[in-house]
């Protein structure tokens, strides 16, 4: 078949499918669900799904905090009766289950057979400011939860519809701003934290950054394209390739019934940035035999030829850097790895039918310096080998010093993470957060659940008193600045009892008390602040509360001792204990963290390893070709463990990721190394010949590499932008380290044996 009736029939099978992806890529969604993050396949994962199909889920529920105005108190009437109508206001919307608020909060009192309610503050009354004020400051659980200690603030607490998605949760939002705006409260004067507000803003952030980054990377390229091939074809060819790889892998995700979330937002800008790699060395090798002379057939054959199996390789380790990704139990990251790894096969696959199809419809291109321009880069290059050689004691030495201090530094790397991690400190979402964790009980919630022996009830006095122990340790010790349990339903009921006193506010004293109690349960247990507490038959009950966000490192301190308390002060024949919410799936994650990183990092280095042996038949080339990759990860270790960076979910993919890219310049490096011994045989020339053939290549695919990821520190993602600056960074280090330590390696360890490397090779091909 003609060559040009067979690019044709290409063209239009990949048009084809390309259609079919797009059809696919029209139907992707964003979505930023906070339980996909929960560690899957974990058996606490699948213990906290049915708890909260019994109590409800721990994080349903939007913080809104009022501050008064400047110079005033929370109890003045003018600002509670504002606070009333905005609570009122916020009941009757759409989706909201229960308020709970400093103006409908109630004192019970039973009186007869009925449960009277009485207000602790009362707005119309202003003769009994100073009274209320004195009765909520006695009361538990209002002041830091309701009422900030200082007075000049209060919160709003709506319990919203389970899992709520985005488009109700934003109405739902829009509605109460809109509320507030009316009633003229300034935007410094409110703030709202919760689920569904962060739900809200990562969504949008994520839509509108996929769009600026993407198309930051695409000018930054083609500008970096066409300062290097000066042609049109050099410029527009790649990109349709990777764009077109891009629509493909999104069009595989879309069917797959994946969405978007804040991990596969990096998809298209990740695989834009790695794709170029396969078509530039293609387009570079195409270029150079056209302008030495050779016909447009013969540059094409030799391009594909000599590219062909460098690029194979470099396409199976950096899909495999993606695919190790597999091993994280965070579903985001498994799908992130699987879906890249897949669409750098897409473009490996893309660039070895799509563009040498264009390139044989295209006319022979015209070059505007035809060999100028190969001599100006071999000359730079050669100057750079020179220089290299003649140094070699001193980049081996400094290397050597950097990768000592590297390591060092390297080792205070710590594994933590906090709810808000990938906003930063100065962003108004986070600076809304810090307001609760400043002036009231925090963000971070807690749960424990709890299990009477079998034979007791949730009601057993005995029951009653190690959770109340229980209570008062996570208070004192562990940090809890709101707490509600079982027992807070029956301190309640007793305080009910007794004409709403707040002495009465205890546990009583004998199981005869406590069965008249327990009789009386049923008067409470309608109201919601106590209905999530126990179940209807007492067969189980919740310990709930919040706490300061303190991170997973402090966090697991903290849990640590508790469970020590816990093994020393409970009784298992009375009273069973688990730790479990949201919160502690989260500090779940960062337990798999090194175990994911260290699996994911081995894989890839064994899958190399084993290239590199097939390649060389010689243990020693293997070492020589893993050092200049495994230092600039180790460098840029160092460099976060300098600067305090933590290990978290978002940091924890850098190292596999920029290994797998990295080795791509190496796996096309060797392999030209090992075409070029099979002629030459002089290991000293067949090295330079290396260096001036596949540098220019290394050169532009390093640019292009690092300055796409460096559009991503721009991100208002914390995680996003570290991703950027330290894989940026680890490429940057790996085209130095390439274009300087592995020349020296060859030639120290093979200088005497060129006949090791070529005669396997010979035998081989």
């Amino acid at each position: 078949m003609p060559l040009r009736k067979l690019s044709y029939l290409t063209l239009l099978g990949l048009a084809l499918i390309t259609a079919v992806s797009v059809y696919f890529v029209a139907q992707l969604r964003f979505n930023y669900n906070f339980n996909d993050f929960y560690p899957a396949g974990d058996p606490d994962l699948d213990y906290y799904q049915q708890y909260s199909a019994r109590f409800g889920n721990d994080n349903d529920y939007v913080l809104l905090g009022l501050e008064a105005p400047e110079g005033h108190s929370v109890f003045e009437p003018g600002f509670l009766t504002k606070v009333d109508s905005l609570t009122r206001f916020i009941q009757q919307r759409r989706h909201v289950v229960h308020v709970t608020s400093p103006t409908n909060a109630t004192n019970p009192v039973v009186e007869g057979f009925g449960v009277f309610n009485v207000p602790y503050l009362h707005p119309q009354e202003p003769a009994r400011r100073a009274q209320d004020s004195v009765l909520v400051y006695r009361t538990p659980g209002l002041v830091g939860n309701l009422i900030a200690r200082d007075a000049h603030a209060v919160t709003i607490l709506f319990q919203t519809a389970p899992n709520l998605s985005k488009p109700p949760g934003d109405s739902l939002l829009a509605a109460v701003r809109t509320e507030l705006s009316r009633q003229g409260v300034a935007e410094s004067q409110y703030h709202l934290a919760g689920k569904m507000v962060a739900q809200s803003v990562f969504v949008d952030r994520l839509q509108w950054e996929l769009v600026v980054f993407m198309s930051l990377s695409v000018v930054l390229v083609t500008v970096l394209l066409w300062f290097t091939f000066r042609t049109w074809w050099g410029v527009v060819l790649p990109l349709v390739v990777v764009l077109g790889a891009i629509v493909w892998g999104l069009g595989l995700m879309s069917a797959c019934g994946v969405s978007i979330d804040l991990m596969t937002a990096l998809l298209p800008i990740m695989l834009f940035v790695v794709g170029m790699s396969d078509t530039i060395h293609i387009i570079t090798r195409y270029s150079t035999e056209l302008g030495y002379g050779a016909s447009k057939k013969d540059s094409l054959l030799i391009a594909l030829k000599e590219s062909g199996f460098g690029s194979g390789l470099s396409a199976i380790t950096t899909s495999i850097g993606f695919f190790t990704l597999m091993t994280s139990t965070i579903r985001p990251i498994y799908n992130f790895g699987l879906f890249t790894g897949i669409a750098v096969l897409l473009t490996f696959a893309l660039s070895f039918t799509l563009l040498p199809a264009m390139l044989v419809l295209l006319r022979k291109p015209q070059l505007r310096v035809p060999r100028a321009e190969g001599h100006s880069w071999d000359g730079v290059l050669g100057r750079l080998f020179r220089t290299v050689l003649a140094q070699r004691r001193l980049v081996v030495g400094l290397s050597a010093l950097i990768l000592i201090g590297s390591v060092a530094s390297a080792s205070r790397i710590r594994i933590n993470s906090a709810l808000l991690d990938d906003l930063s400190k100065n962003d108004p979402v986070k600076l809304d957060f810090a307001f609760f964790e400043k002036n009231f009980a925090g963000v971070r919630p807690f749960e424990l659940a709890l299990q009477p022996a079998p034979g007791r009830s949730i009601y057993d006095l005995q029951v009653l008193r190690e959770t109340e122990e229980i209570e008062t340790y996570l208070q004192k010790s562990y940090g809890l600045n709101f707490v509600a349990s079982p027992v807070t339903i029956i301190k309640s009921v007793r305080k009910a009892l007794n004409g709403g006193l707040l002495e009465e506010y205890r546990l009583p004293a004998s199981e005869a008390e406590l069965q008249q109690l327990v009789r009386r349960v049923k008067l409470f247990r309608k109201k919601p602040e106590f209905r999530a507490l126990v179940l209807p038959d007492a067969s189980a009950g919740r310990l709930t509360g919040r706490m300061p966000d303190v991170g997973s490192i402090r966090a697991d301190a903290l849990n640590a001792d508790l469970r020590g308390f816990l093994r020393q002060h409970t009784d298992p024949n009375i009273l069973q204990t688990r730790l479990t919410g949201s919160a502690n799936l989260i500090d779940k994650n960062n337990e798999n963290l090194t175990l994911n990183m260290i699996t994911g990092m081995s894989i890839d280095i064994v899958m190399v390893t084993l290239i590199v042996l097939l390649l060389f038949r010689s243990l020693r080339m293997t070492i020589v070709v893993l050092i200049p990759n495994l230092v600039p990860i180790l460098i840029v270790a160092g460099v976060m463990g300098a600067a305090g960076v933590s290990m978290k979910v978002s940091t924890s993919i850098i190292f596999t990721i920029a290994f797998g890219i990295a080795v791509d310049d190496t796996i096309h490096f060797i392999s030209k190394l090992k075409l070029t011994l099979l002629h030459e045989r002089s290991l000293f020339k067949a090295v330079r010949k290396t260096y001036l053939m596949a540098g220019k290549a290394v050169i532009v695919t390093s640019l292009i590499l690092v300055g796409g990821f460096s559009t991503l520190i721009f991100s208002s993602f914390d995680g996003t932008f570290y991703v950027g600056l330290l894989i940026g960074l680890t490429l940057l280090f790996g085209v130095v380290a390439e274009l300087t330590l592995l020349p020296i390696l060859i030639l120290y360890f093979y200088k005497h044996k060129p006949k090791e490397i070529r005669q396997p090779l010979a035998v081989k091909l």
